[in-house]
């Protein structure tokens, strides 16, 4: 069995584990830096009452807190399904080298786990959106941007 394999497997097995404990969907992750696993994450949306808390944000967040970093430069991600794009993106934003998944989406849209729609919605014109989106006080907002870009005091990511 290859090292991959292994990491895959326990990620697997959180996702079991989490829907025979009953605490949120199949969906385990975990994140893998010097071929030791330094974090885990268990999709808790329900049981935390949390929409944004995935698997894989789960794993982020914990291997974040566990490095002292915010970003997981030298880590590999391993997800037992494909990440939704919400995940893709904070996945994105984590910097791992790596990132490996077992089931498809497909597999997660055949037990209601679709993500297809958010795919569709941002490729529509924000008017077009089941979700409307109204841009509001920008001149006031755009402020805070400029104060960043200005800043000797700012850690960039």
């Amino acid at each position: 069995m290859s090292k991959q394999e292994k990491f895959m497997r326990e990620a697997i097995r959180l996702s079991i584990e989490n829907v025979n404990y009953g605490n949120g969907g199949p969906f385990g992750a975990v994140i893998v830096k010097d071929n030791k696993i330094i974090a885990r994450g268990v999709n808790k949306v329900t049981s935390d009452n949390d929409p944004t808390a995935h698997a894989e944000v789960v794993a982020i967040r914990n291997a974040c807190k566990e490095l002292g970093t915010f970003q997981l430069d030298g880590c590999e991600i391993y997800s037992s399904c494909e990440p939704c794009p919400m995940c893709l993106g904070a996945i994105y934003w984590a910097r791992p080298d790596k990132m490996y998944y077992a089931n498809t989406k497909q597999d997660a849209a055949e037990i209601d786990f679709d993500d297809d729609f958010i795919y569709q919605e941002l490729a529509l014109p924000y008017g077009e959106r089941k979700l409307k989106t109204i841009q509001l006080l920008r001149d006031e907002a755009i402020e805070a941007f400029k104060l960043w870009k200005d800043s000797n005091d700012k850690i960039e990511y």
